[in-house]
């Protein structure tokens, strides 16, 4: 039996065009592209992005990873969706998983590969890097990442705040990712640690109703909802040094 490829592509943050030659190429001869969605009801942000270079012909399978933490059913879903992509791989077919920004940054695709791969050992699998968020945000803002000789440390907010806070007080540049609900309380540390007047805030970076903020004080009293596909980019080095 041959087994079709498996491609995780990268569309990026936002703007179809920031989509790589490469992964435009793959998706335009691609038959089968299989699509994350955090519900059934749910609208699909990467398929949007990829949509314009989709070949005519393609068909778009969705997969729902519903947003929860219990271990269990976490297992189920992935172990589900890679049968659903297992499926087309066996008979032949090569098949596309597009993800927002990079596929191997935070991203869905991590667990589907892993679970493809208990499943079929053998199966050959090309990841295509995608722009990143950090990246985009970067870019939009004006905002350098990395200077000199200053560390860059990505920190996913959660909601146990030590690691966060640790990380802010180590210095250099900050990206602080995943902020979702919990805008209100990352602002509330940046505050806390004098940090919030050298910190930028950029919202949907090439979508609909994107958003650039210098100012993280105008966020005060936003909807929880504010802080979804959101990045916080922090310079944490009160020294300035750039040596």
């Amino acid at each position: 039996m041959k087994l079709g490829t498996l491609y995780g592509i990268g569309v990026g943050p936002g703007d179809p065009e920031l989509l790589t030659v490469k992964g435009a190429k793959l998706l335009a001869r691609c038959r089968h592209v299989f699509v994350p969605k955090a519900g059934p009801d749910a609208e699909s942000v990467a398929l949007a992005i990829a949509r314009p270079h989709l070949n005519p012909g393609a068909q778009a399978h969705e997969l729902v990873f519903p947003m929860t933490t219990d271990p269990a059913e976490l297992e189920r879903k992935w172990r589900g969706a890679a049968q659903q992509v297992a499926a087309v791989l066996e008979g032949g077919e090569d098949a596309c998983f597009i993800t927002l920004g990079d596929p191997l940054l935070y991203s869905t695709y991590i667990y589907l590969v892993r679970a493809l791969r208990g499943l079929l050992p053998e199966l050959p699998i090309v990841t295509v890097p995608g722009v990143t968020s950090v990246a985009a945000a970067a870019a939009l803002a004006e905002f350098p990442v990395g200077v000199g000789k200053r560390p860059v440390t990505i920190v996913p907010t959660a909601d146990d705040f030590g690691t966060l806070r640790q990380a802010l007080r180590a210095g250099g540049t900050l990206v602080l990712m995943k902020i979702g609900r919990r805008l209100a309380a990352v602002l509330d540390l940046l505050e806390e640690e004098g940090l919030i007047d050298r910190a930028v805030f950029v919202a949907r970076a090439g979508q609909d109703g994107q958003r650039i903020e210098t100012d993280l004080r105008r966020l005060r009293g936003e909807r929880p909802e504010a802080g979804y596909l959101s990045i916080i980019l922090v310079q944490a080095d009160a020294s300035g040094n750039d040596e």
